[in-house]
């Protein structure tokens, strides 16, 4: 896999993966239970939060599995007695295999090898390469750090964001922050200047929330 596209973000959430894959989140943690697939970056205590972290590999990963349980009918038995076999030809990871759909079935190309599918059956063979997913993870997630429309003018508190403070909505940008810039003379430009990913919106209805706070104090 391409170096670069390895660093294009360090650390996915199960949300993250969820929008990226199409996998539900219970689907991801039924798999890291049953040891099929574990996330990379992942606390021996699952029930703390954010305990669960993918790598940009394991997205890709998962993208192809996601591939072949919705599109391709496969089932998980069939795809654990595949993981098992490219365990043995040295691939230990789903990013890595070159996948293959082969008369229905899924097969893989053995490392260093673009001729012979482990796996593959004799006679006509119908092959449909799945494996094209980096780019379609790499621009995913590059969808992820986009704002989404709704959110700009609007403010929010989620549980394990800004710990548990009132942010500007799709950011983790605190409006007690911005109230701080704006009591200590920052105009909204400067304000943005500090805040570039914000808007004029952004910064009025951050003032707004914590004028109604200080009121209802």
């Amino acid at each position: 896999m391409n170096a670069l596209k390895e660093t294009v973000i360090a650390a996915l959430t199960e949300d993250h993966i969820a929008r990226i894959t199409g996998l539900s989140k219970g689907q991801l943690r039924a798999w890291d239970r049953r040891g099929f697939f574990v996330p990379k970056y992942a606390y021996d205590e699952r029930g703390t939060a954010y305990s669960r972290i993918y790598s940009f590999k394991d997205a890709v990963g998962l993208r192809t599995l996601a591939e072949l349980r919705a599109k391709h009918r496969v089932s998980l038995s069939r795809l654990e007695k595949l993981a098992r076999a490219m365990e043995k030809d040295g691939i230990s990871h789903w990013a890595d295999a070159k996948i293959w759909i082969v008369n229905g079935e899924p097969s893989y190309l053995l490392p260093g090898d673009d001729n012979e599918v482990k796996g593959a059956e004799t006679g006509q063979l119908a092959m449909l390469a799945i494996i094209d997913v980096i780019d379609e993870v790499s621009s995913k997630i590059s969808d992820l750090k986009k704002r989404q429309e709704k959110t700009v003018g609007q403010v929010e508190r989620q549980k394990f964001v800004a710990r548990n403070s009132w942010v500007v909505a799709g950011t983790r940008i605190p409006t007690a922050t911005i109230q701080r810039y704006a009591d200590a003379g920052f105009s909204t430009e400067q304000i943005l200047a500090e805040y570039p990913s914000l808007t004029q919106t952004d910064v009025e209805a951050a003032l707004q929330h914590e004028k109604a706070l200080a009121k209802s104090a």
